[in-house]
């Protein structure tokens, strides 16, 4: 398991490239993820579209980062496969996360609304 970041400035890709996260993967994920925040980052985008399979554990480690990010910080989704969309779909966890169909679909919202903001 691992996880890619990519510091694109304004905001941090990170890509799980792993294809469970579950009691096992969880603590490295927590770790990683943590180690790729920056103060002066707000966005940040979790591609989780190598993700098949995620268990409580998986779920509990993703809602830790975005408790971690905390308010001043924002946390996207992307990438969920159907499996893992319906797990955080039963959760209720896709009335909390934003989720993105792709990654794309992420970086060209930010994008837009880097325009108007500017």
């Amino acid at each position: 398991m691992s996880l890619n970041v990519e510091d694109m400035g304004h905001l941090i890709v990170l890509t799980y490239t792993g294809r469970r996260l579950d009691a096992a993967a969880a603590p490295g994920f927590r770790e990683l993820a943590r180690e790729a925040v920056r103060e002066d980052c707000r966005v940040y985008i979790l591609d989780l579209s190598n993700l098949n399979f995620v268990d409580s554990t998986g779920i509990g480690a993703v809602v830790g980062f975005l408790k971690f990010l905390g308010r001043e910080r924002r946390l996207e989704l992307c990438g969920l496969s159907p499996t893992v969309q319906k797990v955080f779909r039963l959760t209720r966890l896709d009335k909390v996360f934003s989720i993105r169909t792709t990654r794309s679909k992420c970086l060209e919202t930010y994008e837009n609304l880097r325009r108007i903001a500017s």
